[in-house]
């Protein structure tokens, strides 16, 4: 019984760490090909923000103790917080402007 319910925490390990890296995969296409940087930063940050969680979620699956899954779980909320900021500064940074008058703001 306990060695089935390996197999199966190993299964679910895997298919969350490959999505996980599909989500990355497709978060540098979308840096690749849109034409923006304000679109290539959004693209590229949700991607990767679902990416790390599925391979977190993946990670804690295979955790030895809940002080293992807390400190996973921590290490993706640093990196959700790190990557929105980042991405603000960066869009913030960007001289492309809407306004009609040619200024920035």
């Amino acid at each position: 019984m306990t060695s089935s319910l390996g197999v199966v925490a190993d299964i679910v390990t895997v298919v969350l760490v490959t999505l996980g890296l599909v989500f990355f995969s497709v978060g540098t296409v979308g840096l690749l090909r849109f034409p923006d940087l304000r679109s290539r930063v959004h693209a590229l940050t949700k991607a990767d923000n679902v990416g790390l969680g599925l391979i977190v979620l993946g990670l804690i699956v295979q955790a030895s103790s809940m002080a293992v899954a807390g400190k996973l779980v921590l290490v993706w909320l640093l990196a959700l917080i790190a990557a929105s900021t980042s991405a603000v500064l960066l869009a913030s940074g960007d001289g492309d402007s809407d306004a009609s008058d040619g200024t920035n703001g």
